[in-house]
């Protein structure tokens, strides 16, 4: 039975995580939401359909900012196809410590975290002088499409 050791596979899991992006139809995005363009995730700033031609379909036109990057990006879509929709997840950390360019983070639960980067540019600079000061700064964290990224600050509330 030689034969049936060729048909048996073995399929290893990459992830037990949810998927990075969805599907969703074009008609269906809406401004301020989010979208993939160009293998990026984007927050749809504007967006305008034209009516549908004389080739059947009606278009819808993009016009998006990379949740990273802040590139602007744009697509055109026929508006019956489906377009990616990145997970996108913010979360509120405690910040402990910043170390060699790397901000020392702790969840509510205590887990900490340590691999997200200090911002570039001005915010970057804002956490870090509030941080010398002493003040306690809780750092909101937003994730897609496995990448991370510090995107505001706020002091924490006292006695909390």
């Amino acid at each position: 039975m030689a034969d049936d050791e060729h048909h048996e596979q073995n399929f290893e899991q990459a992830s037990a995580g949810a998927s990075l992006t969805f599907p969703m139809q074009c008609s269906a995005l809406r401004k301020n939401g989010f979208v993939v363009m160009k293998g990026r995730p984007c927050k749809i700033v504007d967006m305008s359909t034209s009516k549908t031609g004389k080739h059947g379909h009606a278009k819808v036109h993009l016009v998006g900012i990379d949740i990273f990057t802040g590139k602007k990006l744009e697509d055109l879509s026929p508006s019956t196809h489906n377009m990616d929709v990145p997970n996108v997840k913010r979360d509120e950390y405690a910040l402990v410590n910043i170390d060699e360019g790397f901000l020392n983070l702790m969840l509510q639960d205590g887990t900490p975290k340590d691999d997200v980067k200090v911002p570039e540019g001005d915010l970057g600079k804002e956490i870090q002088s509030k941080f010398d000061e002493g003040a306690e700064l809780l750092v909101t964290i937003v994730s897609a499409m496995g990448e991370e990224q510090a995107i505001s600050y706020k002091e924490a509330p006292k006695g909390a």
